[in-house]
């Protein structure tokens, strides 16, 4: 129909102004049929090149997408398809029609059947009532650059602990639609990604996301077939042999069907989930070579040269694992690792606000979460987010008076027994009054238990019939367990039909298998974590279990394990004996009765462990067991030390139990670690080796005049050379290190892991050897250092040579390099090695001669050398303007003999620093009684670290309002009390006291 025409149907008198419409609208009309006709040719174009040409780069041109369509569009894109197809049979081009019909068939099916599966996320168990729509509840995850090549030696529960704890190096954070986007200044391309991430953490939703986003045309449309496998469905076919092209069509019928044969000429991604779930060996060395698709071989052989690069080497890969698998592919088959970090805090408030409809319940459950670090810290997890929230309704719904569970013990008790109450009253039609452990629930669970804990020894999170089959349990058995309880227990079909089993998250699976094993001992004596079951004969000859030895056992054998994978389980373990968690599930186990003599035992045999377990960090898990049976007692201690100030001070020691201890209230505390200062505590080296955990979790470490030798800088250096550490500035001024220490730190500096920007040695006793060392660290890893102090060194001639070539290395980011000596400095820098206690007279001519700022710190000086320098202080030649004692033992005896000398009105000293010298109030009025009598000169008085008290305080400050005092600034200073700048204006009154940020 043209505009003539419809003019001629319209009214008369408007025929002239219909045909002007009607033409722009024409006009209009052909635009946009045209473009819907290049847009569609377009994509057929892409389709035929996509089954014909050999040409990639040809191939690539065309890069337009799928647009995600409405059911008139589809209807207009098929019509135009049959036009298409008819006009190309018209000028005899038959085997191009063939091939376009069966191509744009092809993928147009394979994107709506993945859209179709990934278009859904069900919550806890698959069925059309439990799904919501993926696209308007996702929430984009936390995806970031990850760490390769470490070995996982940790449960995944404590590697969200580290990762809770915030970094100092910023994270780079990656958009599931960029995951294959080179980077800018990347100069290869991306072939194969890994994304890590701990068990319910999102990497199989991420990966549904991708995939929906592709099928509807909304992303990464220059990949024209993403095939998405997943491990627990390849398991199904390990024993049966396969080429790469049948193993496609085995899974993706769709490209069966289209006739497709070959995909060496288009960009494909192959997306592998759930690598540890994998039941194939993947033997990358003594695999057969394959680069044929078409050659046939098992599909472990076929895996590992597809992900050598062996087969399709054009083709994308996307890999997801927990951490514990990653080691399984060889790290240069991978050119990207991610990590899915799973809900930032601010994620985890957004969740339950959701959740919660009600504004106060949902404040209420949120300030609980947070009082509890357990809680809080598994909240990063999606899935466990879930759990807590299923629990926390249900308690609430008993009344707002409600006791919220504390521990993940009670967390988890209450999750089972809110599962079994559903079952009781869904499923079995029994009065909510009816207990919910008969003896066919108790038997259900019992079963499930005992799945868990053999799966769980031989780490297995899918279970296939022949798993079940040996743990006992029918296949139907199964099923209907799946089909009650819905939010513990999940069955997933696979491609044809075959049968797949797992619990909701991995921590499910371990509280179970942590209640059957309690359970087991309680019924019979069995101690299942005891091949030899000599428990069992125990409980033969006498009536009482042992308890506490059966607990004993357990934490051995947890410790023992090489990558922590029991550490959760135990905390389970423990803390199911508690007679308040007993009661909870009372019908399930016999008959509930006092265990805490025996509690007591295992309390204090976890203590003893503590303190003779070498490493801090091995124990922060007992401290975790130590709160799920409700003892606090180590961990209130050392707050209570820190409150008072006594650790700061370095007044207390502390025994290996405390140490442990601090560790774990330093790690657990909300507060940054930004910055780690070790006088705060302790400036020794045994203190270092105990809060290494502390420095590796820190930005910037402060360890100047600490005491330090060479053993700690190997310490250090195994630091710096890991991929987990955050450090960017350290500070080992003024420490004994000499060329060893340098050496064995260099080591850790060349590797490419070490991301250090800022070092100082100064004063280190650093010689040519130490230097040489430095230079050439600084030439392996030229990336990342920007600034270094030698000031106070040695480095000799060769030493300064090869430093100054290292600077002028091209690639080399070293923009600040310090080094030299001053005589003033360099005699306070050898004080402490050539002075002897009795050399008073030599002190006093070095301080009244030479200097005018003597740095005294942390030269083993005592109360006795307080009365030279008084007398220097008191000489009218005296030239001191600033002098730094700080962390000496000088104590309230040597400050009163210094204030002697502070009286003196020739004393013209204006900076006086007295950090860490064991000072109380007594030396305290001393030295106010000296700014009495002398108050013209001193400006700066630093007593950080000491002990003032109120009074000593207050008899300083009061000094302030003397008119002609001159000190403006007085700190006093603890790790937990702030700085304060005690200033005075011209028009002072009693109360203008500022603080001032340190």
């Amino acid at each position: 129909m043209c505009p003539s025409f419809l003019c001629r149907q319209t009214k008369p008198g408007r025929s002239s102004q219909q045909l002007t419409e009607l033409n722009s609208i024409f006009e209009v009309l052909e635009k946009h049929i045209f473009n819907f006709a290049k847009e569609q040719l377009m994509k057929y174009q892409k389709i035929l090149m996509l089954q014909l040409s050999e040409d990639l780069e040809t191939r690539k041109e065309f890069e337009n997408v799928f647009d995600c369509e409405d059911e008139e569009q589809k209807c207009s894109r098929e019509s135009f398809l049959k036009i298409t197809v008819d006009f190309l049979r018209k000028i005899n081009k038959d085997d191009l029609a063939e091939h376009l019909h069966k191509g744009t068939r092809m993928l147009y099916k394979l994107k709506s059947n993945l859209r179709r599966k990934a278009q859904y996320l069900f919550q806890g168990i698959e069925n059309p009532g439990n799904k919501s729509s993926l696209n308007q509840i996702y929430t984009d995850l936390y995806i970031i650059v990850g760490e390769t090549g470490q070995v996982n030696q940790e449960h995944e529960v404590r590697q969200i602990e580290r990762a809770s704890i915030k970094r100092g190096r910023p994270d780079i954070k990656i958009r599931q639609e960029d995951i294959f986007k080179t980077s800018s200044g990347g100069k290869e391309a991306i072939r194969t990604v890994m994304t890590k991430g701990v068990a319910g953490i999102g990497k199989t939703v991420l990966i549904q996301k991708f995939t929906l986003d592709w099928a509807e045309g909304k992303a990464n449309q220059d990949i024209q077939l993403t095939l998405p496998f997943s491990f627990k469905e390849l398991n199904l076919v390990k024993d049966k042999k396969f080429s790469l092209v049948e193993l496609i069509h085995h899974f993706f019928t769709e490209v069966k069907e289209a006739g497709i044969h070959s995909f060496e000429d288009f960009q494909v991604l192959f997306i592998l989930d759930g690598l540890d779930e994998s039941r194939l060996p993947l033997d990358f060395q003594n695999s057969p070579i394959l680069t044929d698709a078409t050659e046939s071989s098992s599909v472990d052989a076929l895996l590992t040269n597809l992900i050598r690069g062996k087969l399709l080497p054009s083709s994308l890969l996307w890999i997801t694992t927990r951490p514990a698998a990653a080691n399984q592919i060889p790290a240069d088959c991978v050119d990207l690792v991610t990590e899915v970090r799973g809900f930032t805090d601010p994620q985890k408030e957004e969740y339950f606000r959701k959740r919660f409809a009600d504004k106060e319940q949902a404040s209420r459950i949120i300030s609980h979460i947070k009082a509890s670090r357990s809680l809080h810290i598994m909240c990063h997890i999606p899935n466990f987010c879930w759990i807590i929230a299923s629990v926390l309704d249900f308690v609430l719904q008993n009344g707002e008076e409600a006791e919220l569970p504390t521990t993940l013990t009670e967390m988890y008790i209450q999750y089972l027994v809110v599962q079994m109450k559903v079952k009781k009253v869904k499923y079995d039609r029994r009065a909510e009054t009816d207990s919910q452990w008969d003896a066919e629930s108790s038997q259900m669970i019992e079963s499930l238990g005992k799945l868990a804990f053999d799966q769980l020894q031989k780490g297995n999170l899918i279970f296939y019939e022949s798993d079940l089959t040996e743990c006992g349990i029918d296949i139907r058995a199964a099923s209907a367990y799946s089909g009650v309880l819905t939010q513990i227990f999940r069955e997933n079909r696979g491609l044809y039909q075959d049968n797949m089993f797992c619990f909701v998250h991995l921590s499910v699976q371990e509280f179970l298998a942590a209640l059957y094993v309690h359970l087991s001992f309680k019924k019979s004596g069995v101690d299942l974590l005891n091949e030899e079951n000599e428990t069992q004969w125990l409980c033969f000859f006498t009536n009482m279990p042992d308890l506490a030895s059966f607990h004993k056992g357990a934490v051995d054998k947890a410790l023992k394990s090489p990558n922590g994978h029991m550490d959760l389980f135990l905390r389970f373990l423990l803390g199911l004996s508690l007679q308040t968690n007993e009661t909870n599930l009372k019908g399930l186990l016999p008959k509930p009765r006092s265990d805490s003599q025996a509690n007591d035992e295992t309390i204090k045999y976890i203590k003893k462990k503590i303190s003779e377990n070498t490493s801090a960090e091995k124990s922060i898990n007992l401290f975790y067991c130590l709160r799920e049976l409700n003892d606090c007692s180590l961990v209130n201690e050392i707050q209570q030390y820190l409150s008072s100030g006594q650790v700061c001070a370095g007044k207390l020691l502390l025994s290996p139990q405390q140490w442990s201890a601090l560790v774990f209230v330093l790690l657990s505390s909300e507060e940054d670690l930004d910055i780690f200062d070790l006088k705060k505590y302790f400036a020794s080296e045994e203190a270092l080796m105990w809060l290494l955990p502390v420095v590796k979790a820190s930005k910037k470490v402060l360890l100047c005049e600490c005491n330090l030798s060479d053993q700690s800088c190997k310490a250090l250096s195994s630091f710096l050379g890991s991929e987990s550490s955050s450090l960017v500035e350290l500070d080992l001024s003024n420490n004994d290190l000499q060329d060893s220490g340098v050496m064995s730190l260099s080591a850790g500096l060349q590797s490419p892991n070490c991301k250090l920007e800022t070092l100082s040695l100064s004063g280190c006793m650093i010689a040519e050897e130490g230097c040489i060392s430095l230079a050439d660290a600084l030439v392996s890893n030229p990336s990342h250092l920007k600034k270094l102090d030698l000031t106070y060194n040695h480095p000799g001639d060769l030493g300064m040579q090869r430093l100054r070539a290292a600077c002028h290395d091209p690639n080399s980011k070293l923009q600040d390099l310090k080094y030299g000596l001053k005589i003033k400095e360099v005699i306070c820098c050898h004080l402490k090695h050539c002075f002897l206690p009795a050399d008073w007279t030599l002190l006093e001519i070095f301080c009244s001669l030479f200097l005018l700022n003597p740095r005294l710190s942390g030269c083993n000086l005592s109360g006795r050398s307080c009365e030279a320098l008084s007398s220097v202080l008191s000489c009218q030649s005296s030239s001191l303007r600033e002098l730094d004692l700080s962390n000496n033992k000088l104590e309230d005896v040597g400050v009163k003999l210094l204030s002697v000398g502070l009286e003196s009105p020739n004393c013209k000293l204006e900076s006086l620093s007295l950090t860490g010298c064991l000072i109380t109030e007594e030396g305290c009025a001393s030295l106010a009684k000296a700014l009495a009598s002398n108050p013209s000169h001193l400006e700066v008085l630093d007593l950080s670290y000491n002990h003032p008290g109120d009074s000593g305080v207050m008899l300083l400050s009061s000094r302030l309002k003397d008119p002609h005092c001159k000190l403006e600034t007085l700190r006093s200073e603890t790790s937990f009390l702030p700085v304060f700048s005690l200033k005075k204006d011209k028009h002072y009154s009693g109360s203008q006291i500022r603080s001032k940020q340190k």
